[in-house]
């Protein structure tokens, strides 16, 4: 019986393997996958110039090329770290700016390149090692071992992997909400102890609390699931410790006053930029979401629900996930379980109940429920650690065959999606390399497309892929262009069915569809005269 348990030496080594393999994926072909929309909108934003500004120079009739794009994605002499900042105030006021004033002197010491930029991220996540380290122990305490297996489930996480290798804040948000957490419990551990520094211990919370809001506006939910613990914990009393936790908070919040403010300010605009999170989809579509989400966790072949083998797939993730939320809640003190509860679903809650109140679901993006995903992480690592030593053998053979499986999971994931020039993380921007293969096949092309919707940021997208032989015409709205005759192919981005029509009609066009996906269409213009 006890061959068949893990030495602390072999599971050290187990570990130290998995750390080192997805140390290596993060930044392995990083630069392989299509840079979609929002990431070019990250580089806009380091390069300080504003959308509006881009409309002007470009979106303007003229015949450009590819490296016209350029100065509007990396940092240049003309714009500063304050017109990035300002930037971010007037067009993107739903993204706070620690992320790119941190990623505007990256890029000016690394430079501009996909590589560069995405690095910041990878760089960023192996924060995550350490972060949920110190999380673990201060919330498992003596518990041997958690700890080190939640740095392995981490390291081969998919969805870890997707937003390490983004150019986005996502990851950089990840790792604050762990600091931010970790940071909490060690306070609340050292209330206990007279001697202890308190203002040093919850100034450390108030800082990565106020950090963690300077990434990401919905870390407003993490602090309101610290809040629900912190009061539950101390028995819904208001004593030493809740009056030390509310004045750390406030302070934390205090600090973010300036970004609320600007947020307030420029409340259209972030209502505007924000409106695509209020489409809405049938219940079944929001179920499947959620499960597919869940999923990724652990395995992610760029499936969706289309694919078989996603209904295949998704009883095993959702009973290993819920059994490990009843494990947790079963074996562990009440400080412990209701930390992790609270993580999971507070963060979720106020993004999932007006869904299913009302009947719809809005277009919401599984990087919202990061949080969620952490704690559900977290119950994985103790179920999973505490079975290693199960004193059944046949138990204990039973779960190391499953902690097989979640390990294989992982690595397949890691494979296929170092090999893949797109992902489902991608969204609009996802067919853009078969776009783009169509566009440079021709002699002399030249794409045409205007700022109406996700064509803005899918123009930049394609920059990146196609060939200096592409030239662009870029108009603003449904401006009528005036295409030169020294073409050899016309492509229509995405365009309405009037202003293409417009185009026909005025040019004596056919047009037809090159390749569509669920977000846009190319079209080709032809000219019936020289047709054969």
């Amino acid at each position: 019986m006890r061959r068949l348990k893990f030495t602390p030496n072999r599971l050290r080594f187990l570990i130290v393997v998995l750390l080192m393999v997805g140390i290596f994926f993060r930044f392995f072909n990083i630069d392989g996958k299509v840079y979609w929309h929002d990431e070019t909108f990250t580089s806009l934003r380091i390069s300080g110039y504003t959308a509006n500004e881009v409309r002007q120079q470009i979106f303007n009739g003229r015949i450009i090329t590819k490296e016209s794009f350029a100065k509007f994605q990396s940092t240049n002499m003309e714009k500063s770290l304050i017109d990035t900042i300002m930037s971010l105030e007037t067009e993107d006021p739903q993204h706070p700016p620690l992320y790119y004033i941190i990623a505007r002197f990256w890029v000016g010491i690394f430079g501009n390149s996909v590589t560069a930029i995405r690095s910041l991220s990878a760089f960023i996540s192996l924060l995550i090692f350490p972060s949920i380290y110190w999380l673990c122990r201060e919330l498992f305490k003596a518990s041997v071992w958690v700890s080190e297996v939640a740095i392995a489930l981490m390291a081969i996480s998919p969805i870890h992997l997707v937003y390490a290798q983004e150019a986005r804040e996502y990851i950089l948000w990840i790792v604050t909400i762990l600091l931010s957490s970790a940071s909490l419990l060690r306070a609340l551990r050292l209330e206990s102890k007279d001697k202890a520094p308190r203002i040093l211990n919850w100034g450390i919370y108030a800082v990565t609390l106020a950090l963690s809001l300077y990434t990401f506006l919905l870390s407003e939910l993490v602090v309101f699931a610290h809040a629900i613990y912190v009061i539950a914990t101390a028995r819904f009393k208001l004593n030493r410790t809740v009056k030390a936790y509310l004045f750390a908070s406030l302070t934390g919040f205090f600090a973010f006053t300036p970004w609320i403010l600007v947020v307030i300010d420029n409340f259209l605009q972030f209502d505007s930029s924000t409106a695509w999170t209020k489409m809405q989809f049938p219940l079944e579509i929001l179920i499947k979401s959620w499960l597919l989400q869940l999923n990724r966790i652990f395995l992610d072949l760029n499936f969706g629900f289309e694919n078989p083998i996603s209904y295949i797939i998704t009883p095993f993730f959702l009973i290993l996930i819920g059994y490990s939320i009843y494990f947790i809640c079963r074996t562990t003190n009440y400080k412990i379980w209701l930390f992790v509860l609270t993580l999971i679903i507070i963060p979720a809650l106020p993004l999932l109940l007006p869904d299913l109140i009302f009947g719809g679901i809005r277009s919401l993006s599984e990087r919202y429920l990061l949080p969620s995903y952490l704690g559900i992480q977290l119950a994985v690592a103790y179920l999973l650690t505490t079975q290693l030593y199960n004193e059944s053998l046949v138990r204990r053979k039973i779960w190391q065959t499953i902690i097989g499986l979640v390990i294989i999971c992982g690595l397949v994931s890691y494979g296929v999606s170092s090999q893949a020039e797109t992902w489902w993380s991608k969204v609009i921007s996802y067919g853009n390399p078969q776009a783009a293969k169509i566009i440079n096949q021709a002699a002399r092309p030249l794409l045409i497309s205007n700022d109406s919707g996700i064509n803005y940021g899918n123009i930049f997208s394609l920059s990146y892929l196609l060939q200096s032989k592409v030239q662009f015409q870029l108009v603003k709205d449904q401006s009528i262009p005036n295409i030169p005759d020294e073409f050899t192919d016309i492509f229509l981005l995405n365009p309405s069915d009037s202003w293409r029509k417009q185009i026909e009609a005025n040019y004596k066009y056919k047009s037809n569809v090159v390749y569509g996906d669920n977000h846009y269409l190319l079209w080709k213009l032809e000219n019936p005269q020289s047709l054969h």
